[in-house]
């Protein structure tokens, strides 16, 4: 992949009709962002507020938090490293030339409060070979911050933005020209933005839950032979031509949980007692899906993921619309082998997306049992 980012970026962009209306906005945003008109409203101070340095963790897991805020207003510092890299996403070995926030694929859940301002150092090392950014759906202005972001290798760039809306939202990488090769690359994660005083049901009563897990759905799109074997490149560039051909047949490959198949499946599945409150956090950068947990249901579901609405209650299966996050709670009442798939059954048993939930605890006969054994005579 060549070194130089213009040539490369420009031969990419080339013939996309997408390119030239984004790449003048991206422009235009940018130096309307970095030069103020005088029209804009008098900035408060956030000298005084609390600065907090975010420690984020990889999904499927979701870093400390409160679930109500505590105090006034806060800047939570966070910083995400950007890491080209070559992932396996299956158990027969198949490679993808990832593209990551932090490495993983989703990138690491962020949780704040409304009205806390998130301050992001977006980092892009010298040893990757491609100009990326980053845009917030739960922001507000300069295409999410994208046109805030944009980094070649070797730079970083730092924004700040305020978390007005309350609810969980997909953040993802948005390059101009380059958006759904980088997304279904796997540069896409999600952040959740408290309400002040914590979640509340359909009766504004107060909400709490015991675990919090990030499941995020990818499609990947990698080439296949003339034998329809899956291709293997050496570089992001190499593979760049093929990929694009195959994304537009808008047929994934595969559609995995949290990057891999089988990422959350066996030895890891997600783990739960019986009695405990489970919140479900799932994102979809690109493409719609339909949760489901087999055996289980969604006590309280935020489907698009925005808790200013009340929760849908003891829903079988939820949709999520390409390019959000919802939000599922529910108390488990068995233990066992839970299946939380895709209800597309094709995507979760021919395609990958399906996870685990490993529960432990006493079974409640009341709530199911067998009356005849097949094997009783």
């Amino acid at each position: 992949m060549p070194r130089n980012f213009e040539l490369t970026r420009r031969t990419m962009l080339g013939g996309a009709a997408f390119a030239s209306a984004i790449v003048p906005l991206v422009a235009a945003t940018a130096t309307k962002a970095a030069n103020p008109v005088a029209t804009v409203p008098r900035q408060p101070d956030l000298s005084k507020l609390e600065r907090v340095k975010l420690a984020l963790v990889k999904p499927p897991f979701v870093h400390p938090h409160t679930q109500k805020a505590e105090g006034a207003p806060k800047i939570y510092e966070v910083t995400l490293t950007i890491e080209e890299k070559k992932i396996i996403v299956d158990d027969a070995g198949t490679e993808v030339h990832a593209m990551t926030f932090d490495g993983s694929v989703p990138g690491p859940m962020i949780v704040v409060h409304q009205d806390d301002y998130v301050e992001l150092t977006l980092v892009n090392p010298d040893t990757n070979t491609l100009q990326h950014n980053i845009d917030f759906h739960s922001a507000t202005g300069a295409l999410g911050g994208g046109a805030l972001t944009v980094v070649n290798p070797g730079e970083k760039a730092i924004m700040r933005f305020k978390a007005t809306k309350a609810g969980v939202f997909v953040y993802h990488c948005a390059p101009p020209g380059m958006v759904p090769w980088h997304v279904t690359s796997g540069m896409n994660g999600a952040i959740m933005v408290l309400p002040r005083e914590g979640l509340k049901d359909h009766k504004g009563q107060d909400i709490t839950y015991d675990r919090a897990y990030y499941v995020g759905e990818q499609d990947f799109y990698v080439p296949r032979d003339a034998n329809g074997e899956y291709k293997k490149y050496e570089s992001h560039g190499d593979a760049y031509a093929d990929v694009l051909e195959v994304m537009r047949t808008l047929t994934p490959s595969h559609i995995v949980f949290n990057g891999k198949v089988g990422a959350l499946t066996g030895e890891n599945a997600l783990k739960a007692k019986v009695g405990e409150k489970v919140l479900i956090l799932h994102s979809q950068a690109n493409r719609d899906t339909r949760p489901h947990l087999i055996g289980g249901h969604g006590d309280y579901v935020w489907a698009t993921g925005k808790f200013a609405n009340p929760p849908e209650l003891d829903q079988e299966t939820w949709f999520i619309p390409g390019g959000a996050a919802g939000a599922a709670l529910y108390t488990f009442q068995q233990p066992g082998i839970y299946a939380y798939v895709n209800h597309n059954l094709i995507e979760a048993f021919e395609k990958g997306a399906a996870a685990h939930f490993k529960v432990e605890g006493q079974w409640n006969n009341d709530l199911m049992t067998a009356v005849l054994s097949p094997n009783t005579h």
